[in-house]
């Protein structure tokens, strides 16, 4: 008889099996998970409606990227999926005059939840986007608990409950994922790929595992790259806890992440490659820090941007930190667990793990993205110690030390309020009460209700106070209201595309207004803003935010002309303009203008005639109109009795936009600066003429595709076809190679003009993508084969419905879960 041995700690023994045990009932299976969904529901909306926060409340909710990117990149999904939007998956003609949008989809709207908002009115897009937000929250919820089962029952469901929703409203999730909903993804990543992990450590689930982290990488890979690091640790451990580690487990493991990660190849290289060819953003050097500052993001209700929101219901710290004084786990198992949530920890504090975590590069922001990392590792640890029971006295006691000592080394930060403190020892005391408790009838019940009372209390609060702070500290804009609907209505009814252009203006509602109220500008905000748009764009006067990346409308009637923009809105109404040329132009044969500093002269070369005059001491000829240019600049400025101009430059953060101060109606009138800056005096009649001169060589009809555009020339055309769109990466002509043309796309010119848009890296994604299904199928054959033949499984892949044993071990049965 072969001969046997305890089974693993990690795993609650269980007698032999001979054949699969009855599968539990699908209800019972999917209560845990669908509680844990409840109660981070419950949480996040309770916490936003003692902030009085949007949409409970008069205070603002879009903060930041959530308003100049999230919202309005939905709100451009919505139309894309009703069939409104002036482009479609791989070119987006409403911003940016014209921009690559599969890597802005695979940044922002690729999640499986994104499409969802198409089922809300357009008028209901904020409501739509937080609706997703909470939904995401509560799968991350019911992903960890169905995991935390899968992993092994342990004392009364209840609890994998409230530890899987402890991990969805960590503090990374309610204080930094809620106003960047796409990273929540990441957050049900995590506990999918451990499932993942688990699938090949057992040698089940062959061709289901690639699918998931395919799904996982798809829906957003930026947090999905730090789930994976996470999950291949906890794999790791996994091994090692339950004494299965084997070299062909971690091949395993590779093919099913190669495979996965190559099938989501199609959205994923061509989103790298988009932040490539992006305006490169500000370097900058990874600073810790300090000690007390990270300790005291441990507890609720602390806030602060350059540390990591650790928060995690005092349970989890709790249980972990009981984990290292059981006596009744082995020594291996704790130590493994307790050095793997010391290192996660540490390695968010060390410059070269940092860079890991991060693809290598410190992010703009928030430098502690990975944090949902360490919560997910805190919550398995906690659990791992429940696998025994729930903890005696001594365990107990070790536990709260712990708790106790991170907190009192916690006590030198200025970010620690009485709240957190009071919540912390309040939940503290709760929850190691109701382990005290005993263990059946009404104190069960009791002993429930402390520990759910606990997470419900510290996670609402930690998020009616995060609410308030990001309103303190982050730029807030106004929920979409009867304005914003005012402002749409227009834009739509002045629409002229693609004879022209229609501008949504200033003053801007966000970053990315054309997404968000229609029409087709300059405006544009991203990761992948191209680098050729900015530079271009601050050739011509454009102002910026974000070090580049989110840039302003221009409003200049020279702009306005050579991009075709027939209608803009400005002071509370949209203006119309017949001073324009179609899309595509004619330029005569000749070298592409080169810019130089003045951004009156790049006007200039770009249109071909002079049009600006110099003032003479300092004041501009009666009848121009006068322009300021002043990129640095921060102040008002005012010509006479004008309006006033205000302007926020200082590079490289910002720059101010080329600036109308109104028409020179006084002789000899100097305006009034904030600073240095450079005057130009536009003659009316000067641009008219140069604008009609160039009518006469433009294209006599333009077609718009999702993916291009076609121009019929005058006959006998000659010189170089300008179209008004910047000249990005991906752009093919047929006839002849594209050339850049002061920055925008053109030819030489033919009878017709037709060029397509390909972003880059499509075409290697969808090769890979291919290689990956196909090495998918061959994974499937082969199975399949395997079955036909009869020949016996592979080495620790389990009989047909049991769960992989212990190397030596015998079977157990399928958890509840599994």
């Amino acid at each position: 008889m072969p001969k046997t041995t305890r089974p693993s700690a990690a795993l609650p023994p269980a007698a032999p099996v001979s054949a699969a045990p009855s599968p539990p009932a699908p209800a019972s299976a999917a209560l845990p998970p669908a509680l844990a969904a409840v109660l981070s529901a419950v949480a996040v909306c309770g916490g936003d409606a003692v902030a009085r926060v949007f949409p409970f409340g008069p205070r603002r909710r879009a903060v930041n990227d959530l308003a100049n990117q999230f919202v309005p990149f939905h709100a451009y999904l919505w139309d894309l999926l009703r069939g409104r939007a002036d482009g479609g998956l791989l070119l987006d003609w409403r911003g940016g005059w014209g921009t690559s949008f599969l890597p802005d989809y695979g940044t922002y709207l690729s999640s499986p939840f994104a499409p969802l908002v198409a089922l809300f009115p357009r008028g209901d897009i904020e409501y739509a986007v937080y609706a997703v937000t909470v939904l995401k929250t509560a799968v991350a919820a019911a992903a960890m608990t169905f995991l935390l089962r899968r992993l092994g029952p342990a004392g009364p469901r209840w609890w994998a409950s409230v530890l899987g929703a402890a991990y969805a409203l960590c503090g990374w999730s309610l204080i930094e994922g809620t106003y960047n909903p796409m990273w929540l993804d990441g957050l049900i990543a995590f506990p999918l790929l451990c499932l993942v992990g688990e699938w090949v450590r057992e040698g089940r689930r062959p061709l289901l595992g690639p699918l998931v982290v395919a799904v996982c990488w798809f829906a957003n890979f930026y947090t999905a790259y730090m789930a994976t690091l996470g999950a291949a640790l906890v794999l790791l451990v996994r091994l090692a806890v339950t004494d299965s580690f084997r070299w062909r487990t971690l091949l395993r493991a590779s093919v099913t992440t190669a495979l996965g990660i190559g099938l989501a190849a199609p959205v994923l290289v061509p989103v790298f490659l988009g932040s490539r060819h992006a305006y490169p953003g500000v370097v900058r050097d990874f600073v810790p820090a300090a000690g007390p500052d990270v300790l005291a993001r441990l507890l609720p209700v602390t806030y602060g941007f350059a540390t990591p929101a650790a928060f995690v219901c005092t349970a989890v710290p709790l249980l972990a930190g009981a984990l290292l004084f059981r006596r009744d786990a082995p020594g291996r198992e704790r130590w493994l667990w307790g050095g793997l949530c010391a290192a996660v920890a540490l390695s968010t504090q060390w410059g070269p793990t940092h860079l890991v975590w991060h693809l290598f590069a410190t992010p703009n922001g928030s430098p502690y993205r990975q944090t949902f990392v360490l919560s997910g590792v805190l919550v398995l640890a906690a659990w791992t110690g429940l696998a025994h029971g729930l903890p005696d006295r001594r365990s107990l006691l070790g536990g709260t030390a712990v708790v106790l000592a991170l907190t009192a080394g916690a006590l030198p930060s200025r970010l620690l309020t009485p709240w957190a403190l009071l919540l912390a020892g309040a939940g503290l005391a709760a929850v190691a009460g109701a382990l005290l408790l005993p263990r059946r009838g009404r104190y069960g019940l009791l002993a429930a209700l402390l520990v759910t009372g606990t997470l419900l209390g510290q996670a609402a609060a930690t998020t009616a106070y995060a609410d308030r702070e990001r309103l303190a500290r982050l730029d807030d804009y106004p929920p979409w209201g009867k304005e914003h609907e005012r402002r749409a209505a227009a834009l739509a009814a002045a629409d002229g595309w693609p004879a022209y252009r229609t501008d949504s203006g200033l003053p801007r509602v966000a970053g990315n207004d054309p997404l968000l109220l229609g029409g087709q500008g300059a405006a544009y905000y991203s990761s992948h803003t191209p680098a050729v748009l900015t530079e271009t764009l601050a050739a011509l006067g454009g102002g910026w935010t974000s070090r580049g990346r989110n840039l302003l409308s221009l409003d200049n009637p020279v702009t306005d002309a050579l991009f075709g923009v027939g209608a803009r809105w400005r002071d509370g109404e949209v203006v119309r303009t017949d001073v324009r040329l179609p899309l595509v132009s004619v330029r005569p044969p000749g070298p592409p203008p080169v810019y130089g500093r003045s951004p009156f002269r790049n006007q200039e070369l770009l249109l071909g005639a002079r049009v600006y005059g110099s003032p003479h001491a300092g004041a501009c000829p009666v009848g121009t109109e006068v322009f300021l240019w002043a990129p640095d600049a921060t102040g008002t400025a005012r010509l006479g009795d004008g309006a006033p101009v205000r302007l926020l430059g200082g590079t490289p953060k910002r720059r101010a936009a080329l600036t109308s101060l109104g028409f020179q109606r006084v002789p000899g009138l100097k305006p009034d600066l904030p600073g240095p800056g450079e005057l130009g005096c536009l003659d009316h009649d000067r641009l008219r003429a140069a604008v009609t001169a160039l009518r006469a060589r433009a294209a006599t009809s333009v077609r718009i595709t999702s993916d291009g555009i076609r121009a019929v020339l005058p006959p006998g055309a000659t010189g170089t076809a300008v179209v008004a769109a910047p000249h990005i990466a991906g752009w093919h002509c047929e006839g002849a190679a594209p050339v850049p043309y002061g920055g925008l796309l053109a030819a030489p010119a033919h009878a017709t003009l037709t060029c397509s848009f390909r972003p880059p890296g499509l075409r290697a994604g969808l090769a890979a993508g291919t290689a990956a299904a196909l090495g998918l199928l061959g994974v499937a054959v082969t199975g399949r084969r395997s079955v036909r033949t009869g020949r016996p499984p592979r080495p620790g892949a389990p009989a047909e419905g049991a769960a992989a044993a212990p190397r030596g071990g015998s079977p157990r049965r399928l958890p509840p879960g599994g």
